[in-house]
């Protein structure tokens, strides 16, 4: 995957961007025919690996409570951290990085994803325990909005059927999350959490892979961008329009 994912390059015709419209197409340039399959898979299966390891914190309440003794005020503790972390943060993460987007945060948020269950498998108390969700919450809030983009760029115009395929990954991820919890963390206590850093690597290499993808085709999305705002400013005053 991660080799299909290298090979692509900025002027390849499904590497060009298509953001559905006309005012994109330049005679003589080869034009984007369809969405780059490679890197939506790719998209699709971190974001599964992403919501999954989200998805293991309330799966594993029960254990954190027996096992540090817990009460039902410090599991809200718990989920109020992850939740602010996770989804509050989400627009500033988005609204910075549509001014400055960056290639490799993806990989750089799953580095806080694996720093957090690192650190969640062996907390011996609540404060631990809220840092531990709040990185994993903080490696979602950076995966999400450039994730997003990523596959805005990658769709070749096919904007709902690339979204669509994203979300399908974490939809299955967040499903998959509690069932693996059952079959490890249950059976093994709450230092089984370090397996699922495993998936974290898995998730940093994917990512790598894409956000050298992202890289080279940055500037490609740029010029269509700007292509497609100065064609939507200029006003196209057809005979019906005037009349």
């Amino acid at each position: 995957m991660k080799m299909c994912l290298l090979s692509t390059t900025p002027d390849s015709p499904i590497a060009a961007p298509d953001l559905g419209t006309d005012a994109l197409r330049t005679p003589g340039r080869s034009q984007a025919t369809g969405p780059v399959l490679s890197v939506l898979t790719a998209l699709s299966f971190s974001h599964l690996l992403n919501d999954a390891m989200q998805s293991l914190i309330p799966a594993i309440y029960p254990i954190l409570k027996s096992a540090l003794h817990l009460d039902f005020v410090h599991v809200g503790l718990i989920t109020l951290t992850n939740q602010l972390t996770a989804s509050v943060l989400q627009p500033f993460v988005g609204f910075y990085t549509d001014r400055r987007p960056q290639p490799f945060s993806l990989a750089i948020g799953m580095s806080f994803t694996l720093a957090g269950l690192v650190l969640l498998a062996f907390a011996g108390n609540l404060a631990l325990v809220l840092i531990a969700v709040a990185l994993v919450g903080i490696g979602s809030s950076v995966f999400h909005p450039e994730a997003s983009r990523i596959a805005h760029i990658a769709s070749g115009g096919r904007l709902g059927f690339a979204q669509s395929f994203f979300q399908v990954g974490g939809n299955a991820g967040s499903a998959l999350g509690p069932l693996l919890a059952a079959l490890i963390v249950v059976a093994r206590g709450q230092s089984a959490v370090l397996w699922f850093s495993l998936l974290a690597l898995l998730g940093i290499a994917v990512l790598i892979g894409i956000g050298r993808w992202y890289h080279a085709n940055l500037a490609v999305f740029r010029t269509a961008k700007a292509a497609l705002h100065q064609h939507r400013e200029r006003p196209s005053l057809t005979r019906g329009r005037l009349i």
